[in-house]
């Protein structure tokens, strides 16, 4: 009796309960002389600040010959000034309580302070020193660079980076910024010296395309004032001309194995150049991506890992930029099962994209998206990086207040339209990180032409 009532108890599952209240915090915004614009958001009773110093200058930018410059300007501004350096710098931060960091994203560069508010203006002065005077100097400039070039290695090694790696250019132009690593290659990074790293700076960080974002209990802080004091006299270039475009190399499936011998395990990429992060459907190409492999009862987690038992985890994404970014699914799977997974990764898509979503699988990914909304701004530092995403993306101002409302509202007729003009399965780049012998196998599947690369090591790549 007991194990009939247990089997009863099981068989019925609580559903989702109602969203908890959540209002996104309001803030300000100021417009220095200078034509920095300010944003102060008060979150009172948190009493450890967070501001984000937003500029032009992100990696979209970069010259292709000098890929990896923006990282290594965003690194060396906090590795001393005219005033302080690299060790002052580093002991006068942790005198304040304060982490300090410059880094360059693909639509920005940005400088992040975490900080006691009580000690938040002399660390923004901190930030500060590094933005209006930094000395770039050619010793730290070549110990960034080697750590670079360490790191590009150690990129190489991981299979799913590597795989990553090869994926961009198969979907991308050579002209195209987002076809190449978002560091640079070994080729390039070395190549680079102080001078090149400079002038990229130089060029791009002035007031005029900046937006300084300051979050957490600024009660009897003014914000503007700080920053009219230690930013009023900073001068730079003038506006930032647009991001290069991006273009798309796909006009069929291709097959791409980059042969690793004696691999275990196959690390498998799959997509195409996906959409900007303005495109109007946001919200259903949002919930679309997470059915297919942003939750964990996506459909390639239910297919690959529950069903098959081939990985642990099977994930898909759009990466939203500026421009259209890579849309991509991936996964790790034994060897012996390469040809398979990568077989229903492709039928899932074009599942999802010839036959849609399902209202039950709609209504679980927006109860989790809207559910898990207000977990992402539990923090100072999360909502000023949410609102450094407002800026770079030029998004609205009642944005994350509308976000869950809108949310909600998307339908299923929606979601379908956005997997049938955004999911092209007959249009795909595949690639794999894996042993020669699939060479074979991946021919006889007929998924497309098939291109085998050596597993080249970052400092035989030719420049």
């Amino acid at each position: 009796m007991s194990a009939h009532v247990s089997s009863a108890h099981a068989s019925i599952r609580p559903g989702p309960g109602t969203p908890r209240p959540y209002t996104f915090p309001g803030f300000s915004r100021t417009r220095l002389d200078s034509g920095l614009q300010v944003i102060a958001c008060h979150l009172p009773g948190r009493q450890v600040g967070s501001a984000r110093l937003i500029m032009e200058g992100g990696i979209a930018r970069e010259p292709a010959e000098l890929a990896g410059v923006a990282t290594l300007a965003a690194r060396s501004m906090t590795e001393g000034t005219e005033s302080l350096d690299a060790a002052a710098f580093a002991d006068a931060a942790e005198r304040l309580g304060a982490d300090i960091s410059v880094d360059a994203g693909w639509d920005s560069l940005q400088g992040s302070v975490v900080v006691p508010v009580s000690r938040l203006e002399p660390a923004l002065g901190l930030l500060a020193d590094a933005v209006l005077h930094p000395t770039f100097l050619a010793e730290e400039v070549t110990r960034l660079r080697a750590e670079r070039l360490n790191d590009i290695k150690q990129e190489y090694a991981d299979p799913n980076q590597r795989a990553q790696i090869t994926f961009l250019p198969t979907i991308y132009t050579p002209d195209s910024p987002y076809g190449r690593p978002s560091g640079g290659s070994a080729a390039t990074v070395g190549r680079l010296d102080r001078d090149a790293i400079e002038a990229h700076y130089r060029r791009y960080a002035g007031p005029q395309d900046a937006t300084l974002v300051v979050a957490g209990d600024l009660g009897g802080v003014d914000v503007p004032a700080i920053a009219a004091h230690l930013f009023g006299t900073w001068q730079g270039a003038a506006p930032a001309p647009g991001t290069p475009p991006v273009a798309e190399a796909l006009e069929s499936t291709s097959v791409t194995l980059v042969a690793r011998p004696g691999a275990v395990q196959s690390s498998i990429v799959v997509g195409h150049v996906g959409v900007a992060r303005l495109v109007p459907d946001f919200l259903p190409i949002t919930l679309m991506v997470s059915i297919l492999g942003g939750l964990f009862t996506s459909r390639l987690n239910l297919k690959l890992r529950e069903e098959k038992g081939y990985t642990y985890g099977a994930r898909a994404y759009f990466d939203f930029r500026r421009q259209a970014g890579p849309f991509g699914a991936g996964t790790a799977v034994a060897t012996g099962v390469t040809v398979e997974a990568i077989d229903d990764v492709l039928t899932e898509i074009r599942r999802l994209h010839d036959e849609g979503v399902t209202p039950d699988e709609l209504a679980l990914a927006q109860d989790y998206l809207v559910g898990i909304f207000p977990l992402a701004f539990e923090t100072p530092e999360a909502i000023s990086q949410a609102i450094a995403r407002m800026v770079v993306y030029g998004l609205p101002e009642d944005y994350f207040q509308t976000y869950r409302p809108a949310m909600q509202a998307v339908t299923v007729e929606e979601a379908n339209r956005a997997a049938a003009d955004h999911l092209r399965p007959d249009r795909i780049a595949i690639v794999t990180v894996g042993d020669p012998a699939l060479e074979a196998p991946l021919k006889e599947a007929g998924f497309g032409p098939l291109t085998v690369v050596g597993d080249t090591a970052p400092d035989e790549e030719e420049g």
